[in-house]
């Protein structure tokens, strides 16, 4: 479990449309095996600390003559940002992909300050 201080919780979150391999006969749509995405999400405002990150889909377009393969995950989390990744293999044919994230975590208030 992730538990924070007394800082302020903050929130940021987004959606990416990581790919349309169907408009181009890109690999996600006419490859075979194990293929990725990823894209590099930036946040909105520098995080304290490394925050958690949620990730979702919210839209997938596949060919219904394969079985729907996928794995999702954020990758190289920072106060920053991360990388937004998704997986499939074998014969899945995925024509697009959608996804939303989720970031929480501890953000910098007016009244901190460092010693040192």
């Amino acid at each position: 479990m992730k538990s924070f201080g007394s800082h302020i919780v903050g929130v940021d979150q987004g959606e990416e449309m990581l790919f349309a391999d169907y408009e181009t006969g890109g690999a996600m749509w006419t490859g075979t095996g194990a293929r990725a995405r990823r894209k590099a999400v930036k946040f909105s405002q520098r995080f304290r600390r490394t925050p958690v990150v949620h990730v979702s889909i919210t839209m997938w377009d596949t060919d219904c003559g394969t079985n729907a393969r996928m794995d999702l995950a954020a990758e190289r989390v920072t106060p920053e940002g991360f990388d937004l990744v998704f997986r499939t293999w074998s014969d899945t044919r995925i024509a697009q992909v959608r996804l939303a994230w989720m970031a929480i975590g501890e953000v910098a208030h007016e009244d901190d300050w460092d010693l040192y």
